[in-house]
């Protein structure tokens, strides 16, 4: 071997020594020697928002420098696996986030002034997706609240009050139809939408959706027809009256019409009600920015007092006990948890605001929703407690489209018996 091929080998390794070297420091220290930490942020809607608040974090101190990760929930899992998770997190809280917390690789909590704050009769919504003994192993920093998005114009035109009970609803609907006005706006191509909206709504108003789930746990692998809990049972009646608003008061193309034909059709005033959330409010106001719109719970029961509201923990904040930065980490989490932020990022994005000093809301859109939510009025949707191996997705989707509601709801039930089995 030459001198000259070897002297090339030794550049070529003493190179490659220092490029790691800067690799590891910069996990450390970033720009101007402050401590690196990095934060995932998996609400796409929001990166505008979330951008600049980081940057006004990073020029308001000496002492960390944050950099905003938005590479989606498959990479955040995969970097747990790979034992470098991100050094703090603001992710949707769902299934796949149980998996982190009821393994223990999420840090405790407890002890900090943003969980001092966070309202306790919001907590269910957190332990529906687990727990690790001793630990608050997240916050929640976002709720998203979901109902019956009505036009009010089209109401005042018919003289149509906010429905509170069944049979309000269905006159409503009825007097809707006999003017010639759609009174729901169905979008069935997008399997999604039905159940988020068409069968959450229905469920969620009459059944405790919460208690359900955890009655059905106890269950395990005897959920059927003679279990104490079961789909059969219990989302029997909620799903026959969620059939008789499909068949007889929605346009008659909804099973071809998917979320943005339903976005710009109820905008175009083709429909009184539409079952979305907060989200569309900004896709109906690209075409119609002046529509006054509001919202209200879908009546279930004759009782008024059974109102309530579809929510879900929008964004939650953890840090994972991998992270080599936790107290940078945690002087973060303080910063996002001022009211002044919180609740600045909450009003954009029409959510609410989990605290027990939040702001009021002060959008006439979701005005409807704020004395449920005040009260914890609230229910989780079904349709994101059932776990993803179960395709409830499709199962929503078939019942509109004819499928038997008891043979439906007698496959969740056994496919609820086969998971528990293998778990």
């Amino acid at each position: 071997m030459s001198v000259k091929v070897t002297r090339k080998k030794r550049w070529a390794a003493m190179g490659l020594g220092l490029a790691l070297l800067a690799g590891l420091l910069s996990g450390c220290a970033g720009e101007h020697g402050k401590e690196t930490i990095r934060f995932t942020f998996s609400k796409r809607e929001a990166i505008g928002f979330m951008t600049k608040l980081v940057s006004e974090y990073n020029a308001s101190q000496d002492h960390t420098e944050v950099v905003l990760d938005t590479s989606g929930v498959d990479v955040v899992s995969a970097s747990f696996v790979r034992g470098n998770p991100p050094d703090i997190a603001l992710a949707n809280y769902n299934m796949e986030t149980s998996r982190f917390v009821q393994r223990g690789a999420l840090s405790d909590l407890s002890g900090t002034g943003a969980a001092s704050r966070v309202r306790e009769d919001l907590q269910p919504l957190m332990d529906q997706y687990g727990s690790y003994p001793g630990r608050t192993s997240a916050l929640p920093y976002s709720v998203m609240a979901s109902s019956v998005i009505y036009n009010k114009q089209i109401f005042a035109a018919n003289n149509i009050k906010v429905p509170t009970t069944w049979s309000e609803l269905i006159a409503a609907c009825e007097k809707l139809k006999a003017a010639g006005v759609t009174p729901f706006y169905a979008t069935w191509k997008d399997d999604w939408t039905i159940a988020q909206g068409w069968f959450d709504y229905a469920v969620g108003g009459q059944v405790d959706t919460l208690g359900f789930f955890d009655n059905l746990a106890s269950e395990g692998t005897a959920v059927g027809s003679g279990s104490e809990a079961s789909f059969q049972k219990d989302f029997g009646q909620p799903v026959d009256k969620m059939l008789t608003l499909a068949k007889n008061y929605v346009n008659k193309d909804a099973a071809s019409r998917a979320y943005g034909d339903g976005n710009l059709a109820f905008s175009q005033g083709k429909a009184a009600m539409y079952l979305q959330g907060p989200w569309a409010f900004s896709e109906v106001a690209k075409t119609a920015p002046g529509l006054d719109l509001g919202t209200f719970p879908l009546p279930m029961t004759e009782d008024p007092k059974d109102l309530r509201v579809r929510v879900n923990v929008d964004l939650a904040a953890w840090i994972p006990e991998a992270s080599k930065h936790k107290e940078a980490a945690r002087d973060f989490l303080e910063y996002l948890y001022r009211p002044e932020v919180i609740d600045a990022y909450n009003k954009s994005q029409l959510g609410f605001t989990p605290t027990k000093d939040a702001a009021g809301v002060p959008d006439p859109r979701i005005a409807g929703m704020v004395e449920y939510y005040d009260k914890a009025q609230v229910y989780q949707g079904p349709s994101v407690l059932v776990p993803k191996t179960i395709p409830i997705m499709n199962y929503t989707q078939a019942l509109v489209f004819g499928a038997d509601p008891a043979s439906t709801l007698r496959t969740l039930d056994s496919d609820w018996a086969r998971l528990a089995f293998r778990q």
